[in-house]
């Protein structure tokens, strides 16, 4: 199974078990199954993925548990173990052997992100994606030549995942097979504005004078909101606080000039 296929195979079973009808806890769990498949594309991990889903042999799955007895009710363990529950008895139930491992492939995903450690991770990924913020990212740098000589240097290099070269977005592309690494701009940053801009029309948090004092006011907060709208010099401008690489950075709205979607077009469909 490609890439590709993984993820529209995956977005295609949730859209089935999806109902207006089904229970608030129900919601929840397919929520988290499509966001653990996300997070896994999103950190730039799938021949990671790809290479445990082929280590795990088709008669001993791990056990529906993933992770160590939660502390609490809330705790995102227990969320992934009552997924991974609900999964394994769909899949136990699935009539087809096709069926059986579109269903498992959410179950190993749950089991990767614990078992290598990531559970911390994928909360902070959640946390962003709840939040409405930008587009996803796993590393910044302020030049080019340092995010190319990154890439040529890493021992497992990302795929498709996104890195900020001077707070413009670039895909990450590696071909394991050839070895090729690169670095590709994307303009998902100004699509993400143009429909943010539809949904939460600008109203400035706070006022700048300067680019200088709006950056002043971002780098002196020990932990700013996951975005906020700003003016600077009477122009609206996204600021934007990265958790995951504690960057912070400023994009000016008339970034999305061009990018704005047609008024019929379904929100998140660029």
């Amino acid at each position: 199974m490609t890439s590709s296929t993984l993820l529209s195979d995956s977005h295609e079973v949730i859209g089935k078990l999806w109902s207006d009808a089904q229970s608030p806890e129900q919601a929840r769990i397919l929520g988290l199954a499509r966001d653990a498949i996300h997070f896994v594309f999103a950190t730039g991990q799938r021949y990671q993925f790809s290479d445990f889903r082929e280590a795990l042999s088709s008669d001993a799955h791990p056990a529906a548990t993933v992770g160590p007895p939660p502390e609490s009710s809330a705790s995102l363990e227990e969320r992934m173990d009552g997924a991974a529950g609900f999964f394994t008895k769909l899949r136990d139930e699935a009539d087809s052997s096709e069926e059986k491992k579109r269903l498992q492939v959410f179950l190993d995903a749950f089991h990767f992100i614990a078992l290598t450690g990531q559970t911390s991770a994928f909360g902070e990924y959640l946390e962003h994606v709840e939040a409405g913020a930008p587009p996803y990212a796993i590393a910044s740098f302020d030049t080019r030549e340092e995010a190319e000589a990154w890439l040529g240097n890493h021992p497992n290099p990302p795929d498709f995942a996104n890195v900020l070269i001077a707070n413009g977005y670039h895909d990450v592309f590696h071909d394991r097979e050839t070895n090729v690494r690169r670095l590709l701009r994307n303009r998902g940053l100004e699509y993400y504005l143009a429909e943010l801009a539809q949904e939460e029309p600008p109203v400035a948090a706070a006022s700048f004078a300067s680019i200088e004092e709006a950056e002043a006011w971002l780098t002196a907060q020990p932990e700013p909101a996951r975005w906020a709208w700003v003016s600077i010099a009477g122009e609206p401008y996204l600021a934007v606080y990265h958790a995951n690489i504690g960057h912070r950075a400023l994009y000016p709205l008339s970034m999305a000039k061009g990018y704005e979607l047609p008024p019929d077009t379904p929100q998140g469909s660029a």
